[in-house]
């Protein structure tokens, strides 16, 4: 008996002290995922560790700026960044496990000018707009047809040069405009929207490179809490006038050792 736990004592402390598997990335967009004194919060970071839990993997989530997470996710095998929006581009770069969220892509504008820039019909399209460097958001406006996109490194520098006249529109995810303009001290109907432009899943997604066996751990994991109502009910918990996404798919590059 004492030799048991003597292994299991071991086991466990092999397993707490082992390398993490994968580095884990995310960035502040509340209310999907963000940093609260220091530590990774939201719902997307809480179906994270609820995976983590169930295949025991004990990497840290490291809340950094999304141009850096998206680089290394890139750059670097081994690397899993969230939430990232699905689209043709990244499918051919990256692993995508999901959908943890859908999320509507909205086109606004300031209270009160959203008829006006409505009636400029073809011509709203030369009107500046601006989203956040390296989101699909950007993307989201140059495919639409905006001439003219301005970049800022975080949704809310691009809210406030929004608002104080930079420029006309602002291009987001839904999801996260309220806690945007709450975190630049913006009551919720400073902006109003102008247009949805699309419909946009959310993903874990994994670098070219990391190993099929890593990835496939996760899509169990991340199946497991879709069928025993965990995932419904954290979803639920963030975002209580959505419906939650049950489904499961693997798309994009193949993992490294399923070639």
């Amino acid at each position: 008996m004492r030799a048991s736990i003597l292994g299991l004592l071991f086991s466990l402390a092999v397993w707490s002290s082992a390398a993490p598997a994968l580095v884990i990335y995310t960035e502040d967009w509340p209310p999907i995922t963000f940093q609260r004194n220091g530590v990774a919060d939201g719902m997307a970071v809480e179906v994270v560790r609820e995976i983590q839990s169930r295949i025991r993997d004990n990497s840290p989530i490291e809340v950094v700026p999304w141009a850096r997470g998206y680089k290394e996710l890139l750059t670097n095998p081994g690397v899993m960044l969230f939430t990232v929006g699905r689209s043709e581009a990244r499918e051919r770069q990256m692993t995508l496990l999901g959908p943890i969220a859908v999320s509507q892509t909205v086109l606004l504008a300031r209270k009160g000018e959203a008829a006006k820039l409505l009636a400029l019909g073809a011509g709203i399209y030369q009107r500046p707009v601006g989203a956040y460097r390296g989101s699909i958001f950007a993307d989201a406006a140059s495919a639409a047809g905006f001439v003219e996109v301005d970049l800022a490194p975080t949704p809310q520098i691009t809210a406030q040069k929004m608002l104080l006249g930079r420029y006309d529109m602002w291009v987001e995810g839904g999801f996260v405009v309220a806690s945007v303009l709450k975190d630049i001290h913006q009551p919720p109907d400073a902006v109003e929207v102008v247009r949805v432009l699309e419909s946009l899943e959310l993903y874990l997604a994994f670098s070219r490179g990391t190993p099929g066996d890593e990835v496939r751990r996760w899509q169990d994991g991340f199946a497991a809490i879709k069928k025993d109502g965990t995932f419904k009910r954290i979803y639920n918990k963030w975002l209580p006038r959505d419906a939650a996404p049950l489904e499961i798919r693997l798309i994009g590059v193949p993992p490294a050792s399923l070639h």
